[in-house]
């Protein structure tokens, strides 16, 4: 193989890592904007046919809680995707719970919303650009050295 040929082959795998380097994170930061927008629009439902009672938390975790509550028309409710913004919540906690009326499954802990996700979903596109950022400058130094 001629030295011209794997410099040029050098150069292309270099672009592709680039590329999927700056994918990779445009996906990530994407993703947590979408996450975000998602939460605001839960909120937006919730605030538009808002229901409020008092609940009590079954699980309790990092990322998912399961909460019971009862509706004014008695019937429980369970969600099976847990309750929005989980954090500090113990198991056999009562909480009161805010939900959509439209949807009783759709149900948030009382007075928190979409800007309890702000801060982790910036946090991740942070840390994203900055390996990406990093990684870009090596392959660009690789780059020169050809």
């Amino acid at each position: 193989m001629s030295e011209i040929s794997q410099s040029d082959g050098r150069i292309r795998r270099l672009r592709r890592v680039r590329v999927g380097v700056i994918g990779a994170a445009t996906v990530v930061s994407v993703l947590m904007v979408l996450l975000v927008l998602a939460a605001w629009r839960n909120d937006f439902e919730i605030e538009r046919h808002r229901g409020v009672t008092s609940g009590e938390v079954l699980s309790a975790g990092r990322l998912r809680s399961a909460v019971m509550y009862v509706t004014p028309d008695s019937v429980t409710h369970n969600p099976k995707v847990g309750i929005l913004y989980p954090t500090n919540l113990t198991a056999g906690q009562r909480i009161n719970v805010e939900y959509s009326t439209r949807d009783p499954d759709l149900v948030r802990v009382a007075g928190r919303d979409a800007r309890v996700a702000i801060i982790p979903a910036a946090s991740v596109i942070v840390v994203a650009w900055g390996l990406a950022l990093p990684a870009l400058w090596l392959v660009r130094r690789k780059q020169r050295e050809q």
